[in-house]
């Protein structure tokens, strides 16, 4: 395993995080294993596990948590909040409000009382960035949070956080997270160069775009037993997407590449992410011991520029396959009212 500072923090990461999103009911309902899973990560020499409040409802948070106990300090330890977690309409958002409920829930579950990185998990646009980082900051003023990050936030209001940051003698984000593959390299274009910019980390997840990425996929119409895709099969995780015949298209080609590579269309989408010069870190999550052995066979495998370059021949820097994988669409092309004026 190889490691990496986490932008200028002066924190070393490993290149490859273990993510728990499939931890709980949403994934691998078995605790044995996930711990297993966590067991096996901390042998391999990954010292960084993301998590969210979210993820199965706290049972990800509480899952790794229990992994972790007796050996809390080992761990860069990252979470997140924003999403609903009640039908309480204010059990979410990135309010003061919340925030302070919300990291109080978070260390409960993991059973420790800081967290290292805490990340806004989606923009809050109607919040501003001033209430969000005033709180944020304060929860690392109590020793309660080390640092604080952004997840799939566009390039603009990264900026607009770090001014608000300055102007307001905040903490400031010190990483984004923003979703990063060979089919969804819309990044590039802007949320690196940016984060790069004020020397903020980068890691990225669903390196293998929800299993597009592992060849499992082979049609519209069909999807394998088990996977994620017959699990949870809406949204970005279904065949029935704009973008989902490119992505069918481009996968014979890389298949190739990998093949002249030496590696398999595993090896080669998860290597491809950690080429990039900005990624810290590549959140992998493995449902089941099986992938994460999988994965972890691939750890040191670097690309050369042969095989960079005819990626690129497939898919373009900057682009992204299918719109939906962006993750994040502003109010104003949401909502028909920010597009458009009241008849009069």
């Amino acid at each position: 395993m190889q490691y990496t500072f986490l932008g200028r923090t002066g924190v070393r990461v490993s290149t490859y995080c273990l993510g728990a999103m499939m931890f709980g009911k949403v994934g691998n309902t078995d605790r044995a294993e996930c711990r297993a899973i966590v067991d096996r990560a901390l042998a391999a020499g990954i010292n960084f596990i993301d998590t969210a409040d979210v993820y199965s409802r706290g049972q990800s948070e509480e899952i790794v948590g229990e992994a972790l106990r007796g050996r809390r300090d080992e761990v860069v330890l990252a979470t997140k909040f924003f999403n609903p977690m009640s039908r309480d309409p204010n059990h979410r958002g990135a309010s003061r409000r919340w925030i302070v409920r919300a990291c109080e829930d978070s260390l409960r579950r993991l059973g420790t009382d800081y967290i290292d990185l805490y990340q806004v998990h989606r923009l809050d646009e109607n919040t501003g960035i001033d209430e969000t980082l005033g709180a944020l900051s304060d929860l690392v003023r109590a020793g309660k949070v080390r640092m604080v990050g952004t997840s799939t936030w566009p390039a603009d209001w990264m900026v607009e956080a770090q001014w608000s940051a300055s102007v307001g003698g905040h903490i400031r984000p010190r990483c984004e997270q923003p979703p990063y593959s060979i089919f969804v390299r819309g990044a590039e274009r802007d949320v690196f160069p940016t984060a790069v910019r004020h020397g903020m980390g980068v890691i990225v997840w669903s390196p293998l775009n929800a299993g597009w990425l592992t060849g499992k996929y082979r049609s519209v119409d069909e999807v394998p037993a088990g996977s994620r895709f017959e699990r949870l099969g809406s949204g970005a995780w279904s065949t029935a997407t704009p973008g989902a015949p490119a992505k069918l298209a481009a996968l014979p080609a890389l298949e190739k590449i990998a093949a002249e590579a030496g590696t398999s269309l595993l090896g080669l989408a998860l290597a491809f992410t950690q080429a990039h010069p900005a990624v810290s870190s590549t959140i992998i999550g493995p449902r089941t011991l099986e992938q994460l052995e999988s994965q972890l066979d691939l750890a040191d495998l670097r690309l050369g520029s042969e095989t960079l370059d005819a990626i690129d021949a497939v898919v373009a820097p900057g682009r992204t396959l299918d719109r939906g994988d962006y993750a994040f669409e502003p109010q104003a092309l949401r909502h028909l009212a920010q597009r458009r004026r009241p008849p009069q």
